[in-house]
Order: structure tokens, then sequence, then C-alpha cells
């Protein structure tokens, strides 16, 4: 059984095509540049490759480009996209609407469009690809959609309020959402498995570092707290993201430059993190890089980078009252041993020993701790395609209804 799994921005198409029966990926590629130009990229599991440009006005050609590189030509997988069993669609923004996998009605594509406000550079895309999917993909083929905010719904208002009047809440659906869930939901997993311990025994800090990084508490595998909020701004230092600031800073700072509200949050999403604070660069290697040459603004930024994952973790700990294990994912926590090194310094009391060793490896499921650490820490690399490929086949084969 293949699924086709899409992962929708403005203006780009990730797709990734997996056989279930081994759980491989079969071809994947993006179609990127929509509304703009077009340039598609596309690789097969036997190292076959297409890199072209193209015209995608909308949507509707990106996907019609995805069929085509599938199901003809020198890169070709398929025979026809009847040979694909369903599609599965990551969606950013369920709001409270959504709390788990379903198939992709009509009504569920325009729900997901009207929470647009709450993610705006993503809902409305993906409402876009889903309907553009439609016209494209055969009227048999199954479309499911998997929400990152979904394994986040576990959190107790106490956890996602803001202290803002009830009537934000309730009018304007103003919250804590979290973002990530679908890695979080996948790593954890994977952990319980790999430690051979029903995740339901479980206390776990899930550290999603990257580009963008989010921090999760996850007791007896639900969510009950994250570091990003109503979107993904929230929370620890990130590549051009200030993370968590305090609102009067905000608004002090929009006066300054004059900025209208939509300037300021480019400001802070755009021009902030890494880059804003060392003014080199938005990439964790770039800044590692300039730290160790002695920039000190490089060295600030990997300071402050690591000082709040460190805060997180523990309050977290405090949260679920106690620790049994610590996750690094994303790019930066499989691949920046340095940074798992030294948000792990300093914590005897959580009785975490790291093996220098076993840290040193990059992007393998690897338990990075040593026999005596107290709490386990290891790396496990997320896949998110996977889970939302297995959340679809599941939902079609009843498992999920």
């Amino acid at each position: 059984m293949k699924i086709l799994v899409v992962n929708a921005g403005s203006s780009s198409l990730k797709y990734q095509l997996l056989d279930m029966e081994n759980e491989k990926v079969i071809a994947k590629g993006n179609c990127d540049r929509i509304g703009i130009d077009g340039h598609v990229s596309h690789k097969t599991f036997d190292g076959r490759t297409i890199d072209e440009d193209c015209s995608f006005p909308t949507h509707t050609e990106a996907f019609e480009k995805l069929v085509e590189v599938l199901t003809e030509g020198d890169a070709s997988v398929i025979g026809s996209m009847a040979e694909i069993s369903a599609v599965g669609h990551r969606i950013v923004q369920g709001a409270e609407i959504f709390n788990k996998t379903c198939i992709a009605t009509d009504e569920v594509i325009d729900k997901i469009d009207s929470l647009a406000e709450l993610a705006p550079v993503h809902n409305h895309p993906h409402a876009l690809a889903l309907r553009a999917c439609k016209k494209v993909i055969p009227e048999n083929v199954p479309q499911v959609v998997v929400f990152d905010t979904a394994f986040h719904q576990t959190m107790p208002p106490k956890a996602f309020m803001f202290g803002l009047p009830y009537e934000d809440y309730k009018n304007y659906s103003v919250r804590k959402y979290g973002f990530h869930g679908t890695s979080h939901r996948f790593v954890t997993a994977a952990l319980a498995k790999a430690m051979d311990t029903d995740i339901r025994d479980l206390k776990i800090v899930s550290c999603h570092l990257g580009n963008g990084s989010s921090i999760t508490a996850v007791d007896g595998g639900k969510s009950v707290d994250t570091s990003m909020g109503f979107t993904p701004l929230d929370g620890v230092l990130m590549g051009t993201r200030t993370g968590s600031v305090d609102p009067s800073a905000v608004t002090f700072v929009q006066d300054k430059h004059g900025f209208t509200p939509s300037e300021m949050s480019d400001y802070m999403n755009k021009k902030s993190g890494f880059l804003g604070v060392s003014g080199i660069s938005s990439d964790n290697r770039d800044i590692t890089a300039a730290a160790e040459k002695g920039d000190k603004r490089a060295q600030l930024a990997s300071e402050m980078l690591v000082y709040q994952i460190k805060k997180y973790i523990g309050s977290y700990a405090a949260v679920m009252n106690g620790l049994d294990a610590i996750i690094f994912t994303g790019g930066i926590g499989e691949n920046a041993a340095d940074v798992r090194a030294k948000v792990c310094e300093n914590m005897e009391y959580f009785g975490i020993e790291i093996d220098p060793e076993s840290n040193a490896k990059r992007g393998v499921l690897t338990r990075i701790s040593t026999p005596k650490s107290k709490v386990q820490v290891w790396v496990v690399p997320t896949n998110e395609e996977l889970l939302i490929a297995r959340d679809t086949l599941a939902l079609i084969s009843n498992e999920l209804l």
C-alpha cells in the first residue's frame, strides 16, 4: 500500500511517496516558487532525479507536475495515481476544532481555511493545496489531514490560557496551541519503544530544536505543556524568531521604530532570534563557527539558547513531578552535539550524566547518557512524514474510526 504525504506552504509543495509495507520512501521532492515562476526537484529511492524550472501559477499546476514526475518519464516510480491508496496532508493549525486525524471533506477544508487568521502563513495555503489535490488526484483516493496542534489538545486550561480577559479566549480563540505536535508524538513513541517501556509510565521532555524550536512536556504519552504558544513565535530563541519576550518590550520597540503591527510581527518573526542577536546568521552552524572564533554576539546567541532550554526542562520536570527522559530531535537536536552537551551540563540535581562518545554521534537513534544517569537522555531522529503516513493508513483502515 502506497501513501502520498504532502506538506504545502504558501509557495511550496513538499511531498513523499511511501511504501507502507516496509515504510520506505519511494520518492520525494518539492514543487516550489508557486505563484512566482516554478521549480520542481524530485528524487527516487534509487537515485534518479529531476531538477527543472516549471510554470506554477497556482497549487493546481504544482499538483499536476507532482503527478507527472511520479508517473511519467525517466524518474517515475508508479504507473498511475490509482496505485496510491490515500494522500496525507500536514496541517499546522487545527485550533480547538480538530483534535485528531480526519478525512478532508469539503466541510473540513472550509474549516481549515476559516482558521487562517490563527496561522496566516500556513492554513490558507493548506486549504488551497487540498482543493488543488482534489482536482488532480482521482476522486476515489481519500484525502486525510493530520494536525500539528492536535497532540497538544490534552493540555489543561491552566497551561494553555493566557492572563488576558477571558472574553478574548471565548470571542477570539486566543490561547496557547503549541506546534510541532506531529514530531513530538513521533519521537516520544519511538523513545518508549527504544526504552522498552510503556509510554504511559514515562515522563519526557521532548526538545525539537531547529530553525524553529519547541520544548514539550509529555506525561504518560500526553502533552501537558509546550513552549510555543498562540503562534510558533513563543518559547526559546530560534533562527529568526524572538522566542518569549515581555509584551511591553514589544510595544516599546514598535513605538521606537514606528512600526505597524504587521511590521512588528515581521521584525519578531524574520529579523530576530539567532540572526538578530548575532548579526551573522540564522543558522546554528554559522553561529557555532563564529562563536568558536571568539565572536561575542555569536557566543551570546548560543548561550541564550542553551539557558532557555535548561529552564524549560527544569520547569517541565516540576510540572510533571518527575523526569524519566529527555529527547533531542530536529536539525539542531539531532546534529549539534555541543548544544546537547551544554544543555545537560550542570544538571547534577537531576542526576544527568552524558557519555561524550555517544553524544558525538549525529542523526541516529542513540542514548547519549551514561548507564549511571538517573535521567536518560536520547537523540531520536524525527520523521513527521512517516507519522502522517501511519495516521493516514490507520484512518483509511478504520483503525481510528
